[in-house]
């Protein structure tokens, strides 16, 4: 049997990033060695270090450089708040809206039997010692409103409330600026059951 060679290897490798199928990780392959080698080379040394400096906060799983994130080290960030998202993604989006002042607990994915993802590859050992650390009063689940991220705060939840712990989720319903007529039926139905009084 031939050994693939090294542009295959290379394509092969580019099919590993999320939604490149054959063609595009071939584009990207030709692109890089025809057009632009210095980014390739940029690229495969940032890449490299990334891999070798990078690696998960000890507080809050997150990836960071150092033993402790810059957040978690921050000091003047509520401790008594512990929210829990699947992505790092998630955290920078919760972050964006500068309505949250508490701490985090990446999970870096969600509960996905289909896909052999368990409790073990989500870090729930991590979260729930993270948990029960004695300073968080209320978890906040923040994970997606998909049917894995559903599920995925299901369990969470479940496993943290038996535990004594007082758990919420965020919720959902009417984007900000959403007019009725253009959201779909189902975002509708929540906002209809989440509803909550006027002050």
């Amino acid at each position: 049997m031939q050994t693939p060679s090294a542009l295959e290897r290379l394509i092969e490798a580019l099919r590993c990033l999320p939604s490149v199928g054959p063609k595009s990780a071939q584009r990207m392959a030709y692109h890089l060695l025809q057009r632009d080698r210095a980014s390739a080379l940029n690229l495969a040394q940032s890449l490299n270090t990334a891999l070798e400096v990078i690696h998960h906060c000890h507080k809050c799983n997150n990836f960071s450089e150092a033993e402790i994130c810059d957040l978690c080290a921050a000091g003047k960030r509520d401790a008594s708040l512990l929210c829990v998202v699947e992505m790092p993604t998630d955290l920078l989006m919760m972050e964006q809206t500068h309505s949250y002042s508490g701490m985090y607990f990446v999970l870096m994915g969600r509960l996905s039997p289909l896909d052999g993802i368990g409790p073990k590859e989500i870090h729930l050992d991590r979260l729930l010692k993270r948990a029960q650390d004695g300073e968080v009063e209320e978890i906040i689940l923040a994970t997606n409103y998909t049917v894995e991220g559903e599920a995925t705060a299901h369990y969470v939840g479940e496993l943290l409330k038996v535990r004594g712990l007082k758990v919420s989720r965020i919720a959902r319903g009417l984007p900000m600026g959403g007019e009725i007529e253009h959201v779909d039926v189902g975002t509708l139905a929540q906002a209809m059951m989440e509803r909550r009084s006027i002050k």
